[in-house]
């Protein structure tokens, strides 16, 4: 499964749901720029069908995303610019929750925001780990997935077992 599992495993049922009904399923043409290098994002997208083409000016495409990624997240960590473009790949369809009631669900419930940031917080350092392994500066460094793949212990699988299942309700509920 796709890193939506990091931010899903950390959220409550309640939480789902609510990311679910707030957000707005959106149907993407090939092509179409769903976040633009050096403009502020609105949302937080969760890759439901389709592909998305990460890109960096001067670079090219950097990654390929596939459904149940998550884009748009650090935006809620800082307020610096996305340093890449999201272009979808063909039809895609997203979840795009909006920043604006994000914010304002955390305010109500900072109990979310707790579990919210947790989430963002362990996806983030995953992708880091990954990407220093990838570049070759730390043999040592390893993503949690790669790290627990021969050790999962009755917690971990029960996180992921519970946020693959959340990850389904979430898309039955989307489809309705």
């Amino acid at each position: 499964m796709r890193k939506v599992l990091y931010i899903l495993g950390q959220l409550t049922d309640q939480d789902v749901e609510w990311l679910a009904r707030a957000g707005e399923r959106r149907l993407l043409p090939d092509g179409h720029v769903l976040i633009a290098e050096g403009e502020p994002v609105p949302a937080l997208f969760v890759l439901l069908a389709g592909e998305l083409d990460v890109e960096v000016r001067g670079i090219g495409q950097v990654a390929r995303l596939l459904p149940g990624e998550i884009v748009g997240e650090m935006s809620f960590i800082d307020r610096a610019p996305p340093s890449a473009s999201v272009v979808a790949r063909g039809p895609a369809q997203v979840l795009s929750v909006a920043k604006a009631a994000i914010e304002a669900h955390i305010d109500r419930d900072p109990a979310f925001g707790m579990r919210f940031y947790r989430a963002l917080a362990t996806f983030l350092s995953d992708r880091l780990r990954g990407t220093v392994k990838r570049l070759g500066y730390d043999d040592r460094a390893v993503s949690i997935a790669e790290e627990t793949a021969d050790e999962l212990d009755d917690a971990v699988l029960d996180g992921l077992s519970l946020a693959g299942e959340r990850f389904n309700r979430m898309m039955e509920m989307l489809r309705a």
